[in-house]
């Protein structure tokens, strides 16, 4: 729903999600990890406002350690990682970061 709303609200600006969430049989697991999927990344990236957003549910989301260093790491680079808990918390990030 959130990346949904987003490409309404800014045309323009690409979003992607990262294949990283599921579960996977092992065959397909290891070939995602040869292919270089690490587990942790954030769900969504914003290309052009170097922004990452790990989504959680409402209540009872919780970052794993290996997102927590994630998020770290590329707070550390320069980009914006956040954790947002559901669409709405999601899109007031936004609405509070860019205009349209």
């Amino acid at each position: 729903m959130f990346v949904k709303w987003f490409e309404l609200q800014y045309p323009k600006v690409k979003i992607f999600a990262v294949p990283n969430g599921g579960n996977r049989n092992v065959i397909t697991a290891t070939m995602l990890k040869a292919e270089g999927v690490r587990k942790g990344v954030p769900d969504l990236f914003i290309p052009e406002w170097l922004l990452w957003i790990e989504m959680k549910r409402v209540k009872g989301g919780k970052l794993s350690p290996e997102q927590s260093s994630w998020i770290d790491y590329l707070n550390g680079c320069g980009h914006t990682a956040l954790v947002a808990n559901g669409f709405d918390e999601a899109k007031s990030i936004i609405d509070k970061r860019h205009d349209k």
